[in-house]
């Protein structure tokens, strides 16, 4: 996550719960006038069209008194999704004996990108089976991982 990322996550995670709801994750997508900033939250009841409305208001009335993106972007707020995207050690946690598809920030070897399924998520590192051989990978140098649905 950079920086930027770790400051909105701080910035708008009490408002978001104040609201009710989970907030997994932010993503600042950079390009240009058509910048992006998505924010994604949860809910145990599912995440409906009126509950991102309200989250959006929230998040731009904390973001326009803050002002932390100097640059023109778009709001958007979403549910995870099946492909949800996964941010924290905990979300990780969660995933145990799923699959996952990962980009590192560091190649490990000669590869940035993985997709395998996870055995275990402790002290900061990713275990993961990928063709029958084990991958421990830094959980701090997973720069997007996400959820791959199954649909068994």
């Amino acid at each position: 996550m950079s920086q930027l990322e770790q400051k909105l996550t701080d910035m708008l995670t009490a408002p978001v719960e104040a609201l009710g709801f989970e907030m997994v994750g932010v993503e600042f997508l950079r390009a240009g006038k058509h910048s992006t900033l998505r924010i994604f939250i949860d809910h145990p009841d599912g995440i409906g069209v009126e509950h991102c409305a309200e989250v959006s208001r929230q998040a731009s009335a904390v973001l326009d008194v803050e002002d932390p993106i100097s640059t023109e972007y778009n709001l958007e707020v979403s549910s995870p999704g099946m492909d949800r995207p996964l941010f924290k050690e905990a979300h990780y946690l969660e995933c145990l004996g799923e699959v996952v598809s990962l980009k590192l920030r560091i190649p490990m070897g000669d590869r940035r990108n993985f997709k395998g399924k996870v055995l275990a998520c402790e002290t900061g590192n990713l275990t993961l089976e990928i063709d029958n051989q084990t991958h421990v990978l830094a959980i701090a140098n997973i720069e997007k991982g996400n959820l791959v649905p199954s649909f068994d």
